[in-house]
């Protein structure tokens, strides 16, 4: 209580002489009774037992949205929660797998399944709705569905805003923008023919684009084949707008990811499948180059569910989830030790990567680079390996690790988010601040600051002080800054200047075109910087510039 507004004179605590604390308290406090209180309730007036409200206790653990574990623990500690409930639409579920099952007739992959089909989901998750509850939220979590989403593809970008549009940018010589033609497009471009149907995920290789729609339908454009040959492009044939990949019409897919010798596409329940790639059965498989036909990913992953995929220059990586845990799988090429294992030989079937349990760390996102590859663990950690040349592992040197180390440069920061691309690597925050490192060819790490700090310091120059030529110093001093290589993490700040939290980055992931890279903020606002000497920047550049070193925002709401 206040004791001016009461009237009640103030005390001066320093006109209270030291004493024992028994002098002070002149009669003995009451003892209270503690009362055992449980679920069930007792005889005790004005008792609130769960068990004779439990529809009650249903609608609460739903409408909070708790942690498919916090559901868990409810189970562990109290009988209420893990007893039958009596409940449609399965009256030997308890409490908390009810609540699980209501939170996943939330989410859009799950609610057109059929009962049947979500059954399968569930015993393939290990049999609980908890489980299948963290095996969807896992995949929102990292693969951005439902949510604007921003793709920085070798040469060409793509766009896809919350409601489902799609707009891209960039270079078109395979017709792989969408919009009929082969033309370039320098700002940013909705692709009409897609009126209608929503776009949930999008994915961008060398001359190609797949989308996935709601409906769980894949649409690709651009190169008519899912992979390169080892020697030659594949695929003469263009497919300048969007068409329906008929052999995925019977799998319902929920992510794309494309790499140079192969396509992977992975299904609501969690089956990854691959396209492509020869005849040395480098994916567990045996195909033509030019085969159409998907192949499911055989081996340790046929009866684990999968949340999220990453493809690199030739291998894939595997997020997948364990009723025990979240784990990495790794296939494909392993040279410079990018799979993770401790050696360099190749991985014909999907393999897990032992290191993430030594390092007692939950993976929760991972990205695949060219070269190198990068997870973020639930704790915050970051751990990259493969090839380290320009720095892009972040360990301060160029060296290669054939296991996931964990990047000591950002022991300070909890990260959500990492992108990787050939020799670079990018980490965002939890509190929207951007960390990179590798190469810094073609401005694409954003580290393009002057001495004083301010990110157009080099325009100002330009335009003030030296309008009608560059200096030698200008051009090959502080323009070689931008382009400096990093060999560890360094905070971008062009990036922290746009004062606007940022939750995804895309970069370039092609050995083949100068490299480019989007921001997308929580408002939906899109950064891009990098190259752009094909429009992929979807912003104007001046005459004669082929990149932009500072954040520019592209015109084009996501939100």
């Amino acid at each position: 209580m206040d004791a001016t507004r009461s009237g009640t004179p103030t005390v001066q605590y320093h006109n209270i002489p030291d004493q024992p604390i028994a002098a002070i308290v002149s009669s003995p406090l009451p003892t209270f009774q503690r009362q055992q209180r449980h679920c069930f309730g007792d005889s005790s007036p004005g008792e609130f037992p769960l068990a004779a409200n439990p529809s009650i206790v249903l609608h609460v653990l739903t409408a909070c949205n708790l942690e498919p574990q916090d559901l868990a623990k409810l189970e562990a500690t109290c009988s209420f929660f893990r007893q039958p409930a009596h409940f449609p639409p399965d009256s030997e579920l308890s409490i908390s797998e009810l609540a699980a099952l209501d939170m996943c007739q939330k989410r859009a992959i799950f609610r057109p399944m059929n009962l049947e089909e979500r059954e399968i989901l569930k015993q393939r998750c290990g049999g609980s709705w908890k489980l299948v509850l963290r095996f969807l939220l896992a995949g929102e979590a990292c693969c951005r569905r439902e949510k604007a989403q921003a793709i920085a593809g070798p040469g060409h970008s793509i766009a896809v805003t919350v409601k489902g549009a799609v707009y891209s940018f960039g270079s078109n010589s395979s017709g792989q923008l969408g919009h009929g033609t082969t033309d370039e497009e320098w700002r940013p471009r909705q692709i009409r023919s897609l009126q209608g149907i929503r776009i949930i995920q999008a994915a961008a290789g060398a001359g190609r684009t797949m989308l996935i729609s709601d409906a769980g339908q894949v649409y690709a454009f651009g190169k008519d084949s899912f992979g390169e040959a080892e020697y030659g492009v594949q695929g003469t044939k263009l497919v300048t707008s969007p068409r329906l990949v008929e052999s995925l019409k019977d799998i319902f897919v929920v992510q794309a990811a494309i790499g140079n010798f192969f396509t992977a596409v992975l299904s609501r329940e969690g089956r990854v499948y691959t396209f492509s790639w020869g005849n040395d059965t480098k994916l567990g498989h045996q195909t033509d180059v030019n085969d159409l036909e998907p192949h499911p990913l055989l081996g340790a992953l046929e009866n684990i569910p999968v949340v999220q995929i990453a493809a690199g220059y030739c291998y894939l990586l595997a997020l997948a989830c364990l009723p025990n845990g979240m784990s990495v799988y790794s296939v494909g090429c392993g040279l410079g030790g990018k799979l993770g294992h401790g050696t360099r030989t190749d991985e014909k079937h999907p393999r897990l990567i032992e290191q993430f349990r030594t390092l007692n760390l939950q993976p929760m996102v991972v990205a695949a680079g060219a070269w190198h590859a990068a997870v973020v663990g639930q704790d915050g950690r970051v751990c990259t390996w493969g090839w380290g040349r320009y720095g892009c592992l972040g360990h301060g040197n160029e060296e290669c690790e054939s296991v996931p180390k964990v990047v000591e440069g950002l022991s300070n920061v909890k990260a959500v988010h990492v992108a990787t691309g050939d020799y670079t690597t990018f980490v965002v925050s939890d509190d929207g601040d951007v960390y990179s490192f590798g190469c810094g060819e073609s401005s694409s790490l954003g580290h393009n600051t002057g001495p004083d700090g301010h990110i157009d310091f080099l325009e100002f120059l330009r335009k003030q002080i030296i309008p009608h030529s560059v200096s030698y110093w200008v051009k090959h001093v502080l323009e070689e800054g931008r382009h400096t290589n990093y060999l560890s993490p360094e905070l971008v700040i062009s990036l922290k200047q746009i004062k606007e939290r940022v939750v995804q980055v895309s970069l370039t992931n092609s050995i083949y075109w100068n490299a480019h890279t989007f921001a997308l903020t929580e408002t939906g606002t899109m950064y891009a910087f990098g190259a752009g000497d094909k429009g992929q920047l979807g912003v104007e550049l001046v005459a004669n510039q082929t990149e932009r070193g500072n954040p520019e925002r592209v015109d084009i709401d996501l939100s």
